[in-house]
């Protein structure tokens, strides 16, 4: 299908200050260095836990985060620049899905006005064609009629969610940057809104960054996976290479974490949760060098990379 954008060496770092001068004594590294390729039309999913880098990483791909080094090339062009984002209309073929939909909605403006919004910073059409528009979106994330002329605290978590996906394709992009879009629903309400956003990929050819904490979430979202930790990827590989045979010991923890509904099977589960625990602790130097950093990735597979000290000790 074809390369939509390519991330090279992303690093964003936050200074810390002390001191009387208020100095830079050292650096907070939230992005550390992180390769990948999204293509278009597929799913790429970025998973880790709080702090690991992985909403960072989004926000700097949209153009919320500054960007310390590295290279973002979108269709051929380095967008680092906010200047080349604009010559190049890319603030409209990139959107991002916020976790708090209802912190992302103005509560002072109806939906008709806040899905319109983006349409109207990128096109100029008249007021009944963008109420059409506008219409049209709701029409797509299953919102009904009387939608439109409501505020945001009259729906619920679930709704203005699905508010919140119809806002980010009425500017028909290319690119949607979920960032944890489901983690605070409900079981029932995550299915819904995962499904609308599969139908809408279909219907429009998006392509998604999927951030996320839970595997359980992304397993049925995403073409390829990186798993994050303290700032870099840990492993990059395809659903299977992920699910089936994980390589590192971070991406076995976040797996044994995925909650089991087979009940006769409880005691086994929580053995099974617990060696990994302590295998997490004691292997660290397989995983992680004398200051806390991910080693370096290997190639493992045409696929499937992890970052480990040794690949024998693997048995790959």
């Amino acid at each position: 299908m074809g390369e939509l954008i390519t991330i090279k060496d992303l690093k964003v770092h936050y200074p810390i200050r002390s001191g009387f001068f208020n100095r830079v004594t050292d650096y907070v590294y939230a992005v550390d260095g992180v390769d990948f390729v999204i293509e278009k039309g597929k799913t790429y999913g970025l998973v880790g836990e709080s702090g690991s880098g992985k909403s960072t990483t989004g926000k700097a791909i949209v153009g919320l985060e500054k960007v310390t080094s590295g290279q973002i090339i979108y269709e051929g062009h380095d967008i680092t620049k906010s200047s080349t984002r604009k010559s190049i209309g890319y603030n409209k073929e990139v959107q991002m899905i916020f976790q708090d939909a209802m912190s992302s909605l103005n509560p002072k403006k109806r939906v008709v006005d806040i899905i319109a919004e983006p349409i109207r910073n990128f096109e100029r059409l008249s007021d009944q064609e963008e109420k059409r528009k506008v219409q049209e979106m709701l029409d797509i994330v299953g919102m009904p009629n009387d939608a439109l002329y409501k505020y945001p605290h009259e729906f619920s978590g679930g709704q203005r969610q699905r508010i919140g996906v119809a806002r980010a394709v009425a500017t028909n992009p290319k690119l949607i940057v979920a960032d944890e879009p489901v983690s605070a629903l409900d079981l029932s309400v995550q299915a819904q809104v995962l499904n609308f956003m599969k139908h809408i990929q279909e219907q429009f050819g998006l392509s998604y960054l999927f951030i996320s904490h839970d595997l359980g979430v992304v397993k049925h979202m995403c073409d390829n996976l990186a798993i994050m930790h303290k700032g870099r990827f840990v492993e990059i590989g395809s659903r299977e290479d992920i699910y089936n045979n994980p390589q590192h010991i971070y991406t076995k923890r976040l797996l044994s974490a995925i909650p089991k509904i087979d009940v006769d099977n409880r005691e086994a589960h929580k053995e099974s949760r617990r060696a990994v625990e302590r295998e997490f602790q004691t292997l660290q130097k397989e995983y992680y060098d004398n200051n806390g950093r991910v080693y370096d990735l290997k190639q493992l597979t045409a696929s499937h990379q992890a970052a480990l000290l040794h690949l024998e000790s693997e048995g790959i």
